[in-house]
C-alpha cells in the first residue's frame, strides 16, 4: 500500500516537472537554443498516446488492474479512486498541455539545422560533452580519425566471413544479401522474442568460465513496448532493484521485423544482458560498501564500453558458432565506430541527417528503420554515442595490457574482477586501477 501511495506522491512531482520543462523550453527558444524540428515532430504522438479517452485505458491505471490480493478493500477502493482521479485531474492534463505547447509553439520555433555546431557556443558545448562523455582528452577531430581507422579495419574482417561462407560479389552486395533474405528473418514478433530466451540457455551456463561473481538479481527478457517501439533502438536494459526484488529486464524490439535480422541477436543479447549490462549494471547495485551516488551514478564509457566489450567474449561463450552471427558481431562492432565519425560529423563537422545516414548505408548492413532511429537519437543526446567505442577500446587494450604483463599468471576471470567489482569508473581511473593489480600480481 505504500508503494502505491509513494506513487501518488510522484505523479505530483512528476506534474511539476513538466511544468519546468516548458518553462526551460521558452528559455531555449528565446536564447536560440533549441532541438531540431524533426526529432520534436516525433515527440507529438509520443505525447499524444497518453490522451485516453478513459482513465482504465492509461497505462498510469496499470497498477490498479495488478493491485495484489493481499490488500484490504478499503485500500482497494481508496487507491482505485486516487489513481483515477490522479490520471484524469493531473496526468491526462498535463500531457495534453505539453502536447499543445510542443506542437504549437515550440515546432515552430525550433531550428531546421541537426548539428551542436548550428547552435550559439555549439563547438564549445560539444568539446564538453565529449569530454563528460569519454571521460577522456580526446578531440572531436581525434575521435573521428579513430572511427575512421576502426570502420576501415572492420570490413576487413568482414571481407573474411565474406570467404567463409563463399559469398560471390563485394560488401555492398553481402550487405544488401543480409538485409533482403528471408532466411535471415522472423515474422512473428513472439518468435524473435522466443530466439532471445533460446540463447539465454546457451550462454549463461558458459558465464563461470569468465566470471568470478554471477549478480544475485535476476532479469527478464521482454518486447519494447508498442507505445514507443517506433522510435526506440534495437535493445536496451534497464537494470533490476537494488534489493533484487524487481529483476532487469532486457528489452528486445520487434517493431519492423525486416529491421531485425536473426544474426544481429546474438551480440545485441551479449551487450545488453549476459554479460553486458545486466552483469555490470546488477553487480554494482550488490556492491553495498559503494557509496549511493557511486552505485546509481555512473560513466557512459565505462558502462557502455563494457556492454560493447562484452560482445567481443561471445566465441569464448559458446556464441558464434554461425559465421553469420559472428557477422553480426563485426556489424554491431560496426555500427559503434561508425557512431564515432557520424557523431562528431554531425556535431563538429556540420553534416546534416542527411550525410549521417548515407554515410551509413554506404558503410554497414542497416536497415532504413534502424538507421533513422539511431541517426535522430544521435541528433539528440549529442556525444552519448562516442562511449561505445572509446570505452571497449580502452578495456580490449588494458587486457592485452595485462595479458601481456602476466602471461601464464594472467586470470581473465580476475581481469573481469577487477574490472566490475569497483563499480563504474573514469576510464583513467579504471587504468590506473588495472595498472596496479598488474604490479601486485607480478610481486
Amino acid at each position: 500500500v505504500e508503494d502505491y501511495e509513494n506513487f501518488l506522491g510522484r505523479i505530483d512531482g512528476f506534474i511539476g516537472w513538466m511544468a519546468q520543462a516548458e518553462t526551460n523550453m521558452r528559455e531555449g527558444i528565446s536564447q536560440g537554443l533549441t532541438q531540431p524540428r524533426i526529432l520534436m515532430e516525433r515527440v507529438v504522438p509520443q505525447l499524444e498516446s497518453q490522451l485516453v479517452s478513459s482513465v482504465e485505458e492509461s497505462p498510469f491505471y496499470k497498477p490498479v488492474n495488478d493491485m495484489p490480493d493481499t490488500f484490504g478493500d478499503d485500500d482497494r477502493a481508496r487507491l482505485t479512486r486516487a489513481y483515477s482521479e490522479a490520471i484524469e485531474t493531473k496526468l491526462i492534463p498535463a500531457y495534453r498541455s505539453m502536447r499543445d505547447f510542443v506542437r504549437d509553439e515550440y515546432i515552430p520555433a525550433a531550428r531546421d539545422s541537426h548539428g551542436m555546431s548550428a547552435l550559439p557556443g555549439g563547438p564549445e558545448r560539444y568539446a564538453f560533452l565529449v569530454r563528460e562523455t569519454t571521460t577522456t582528452d580526446l578531440t572531436a577531430e581525434q575521435i573521428h580519425a579513430i572511427g575512421l581507422a576502426e570502420v576501415s579495419r572492420i570490413h576487413e574482417e568482414m571481407q573474411g566471413v565474406m570467404n567463409q561462407v563463399e559469398f560471390e560479389g563485394d560488401l555492398h552486395d553481402f550487405f544488401e544479401f543480409l538485409n533482403t533474405d528471408p532466411q535471415f528473418y522472423f515474422t512473428e514478433r513472439q518468435d524473435l522474442l522466443d530466439g532471445y530466451k533460446a540463447l539465454r540457455d546457451v550462454i549463461e551456463p558458459n558465464a563461470p568460465r569468465l566470471f568470478r561473481t554471477i549478480p544475485r538479481a535476476d532479469y527478464e527478457i521482454r518486447l519494447v513496448e508498442p507505445f514507443r517501439e517506433k522510435s526506440a533502438s534495437g535493445g536496451q536494459y534497464r537494470g533490476a532493484s537494488p534489493d533484487g526484488s524487481r529483476p532487469g529486464v532486457f528489452f528486445a524490439n520487434a517493431y519492423d521485423l525486416s529491421a531485425r535480422p536473426k544474426w544481429a541477436m546474438e551480440s545485441l543479447f551479449l551487450h545488453e544482458a549476459v554479460p553486458g549490462h545486466h552483469f555490470q549494471g546488477a553487480l554494482t547495485l550488490e556492491l553495498d560498501d559503494l557509496p549511493r551516488v557511486r552505485q546509481f551514478g555512473g560513466y557512459t564509457a565505462y558502462g557502455e564500453g563494457w556492454g560493447l566489450y562484452a560482445e567481443s567474449l561471445g566465441r569464448e561463450l559458446g556464441a558464434y558458432t554461425d559465421p553469420y552471427q559472428y557477422f553480426g558481431k563485426l556489424n554491431a562492432e560496426l555500427w559503434r565506430a561508425i557512431r564515432l565519425v557520424v557523431d562528431t560529423g554531425l556535431h563538429y563537422y556540420g553534416w546534416t541527417r542527411e550525410d549521417v545516414l548515407e554515410y551509413m548505408y554506404a558503410n554497414s548492413a542497416v536497415a532504413e528503420a534502424r538507421a533513422v532511429s539511431e541517426a535522430e537519437r544521435f541528433m539528440a543526446i549529442p556525444s552519448q554515442a562516442l562511449a561505445y567505442k572509446i570505452g571497449e577500446l580502452k578495456i580490449q587494450e588494458l587486457r592485452d595490457r595485462a595479458e601481456q604483463a602476466l602471461g601464464e599468471d594472467f586470470d581473465i576471470r580476475e581481469f573481469h574482477a577487477q574490472v566490475l567489482d569497483s563499480g563504474e569508473l573514469p576510464l583513467g581511473v579504471l587504468e590506473a586501477r588495472i595498472d596496479r593489480w598488474i604490479e601486485s600480481t607480478r610481486m
